[in-house]
């Protein structure tokens, strides 16, 4: 029997953002051992959003439509390192995660634009 896949498992710009998404989850269930949940959630919410929209896109019946989820997915990425900022600044995450993570996000952000890019021809 042939495993069953979708479309978005074999996209290299999926798999690292559910890379990036862990890594968020791991600081929002930090944030939610120091019950601060509106952070932890937002955090976490942003970080799903940018594997969800890729995932979501690759079922379209278009690039055209597909290419509107990745805008999707990588305005998230801007989101994420937009909370990651206020993070720091409230000296709840240190500046090496903060820039761990912006240096991910920056790169994810790039492989969306040039996986939009391909697909506009």
């Amino acid at each position: 029997m042939t495993k069953r896949k979708f479309r978005f498992e074999d996209l290299e710009i999926w798999k690292t953002a559910i890379e990036v998404g862990d890594h968020l989850f791991n600081i929002s269930d930090a944030l939610e051992g120091k019950k601060l949940f509106r952070f932890a959630e937002q955090l976490r919410g942003c970080g799903m959003s940018i594997s969800n929209n890729i995932a979501e896109g690759s079922g379209s019946f278009s690039d055209k439509e597909f290419i509107l989820f990745l805008n999707y997915a990588r305005r998230s990425c801007f989101e994420s390192a937009n909370i990651l900022i206020i993070l720091l600044r409230r000296n709840l995450i240190d500046e090496s995660i903060k820039n761990q993570l912006f240096e991910e996000l920056e790169v994810l952000s790039r492989k969306i634009t040039n996986f939009q890019k391909t697909l506009r021809g």
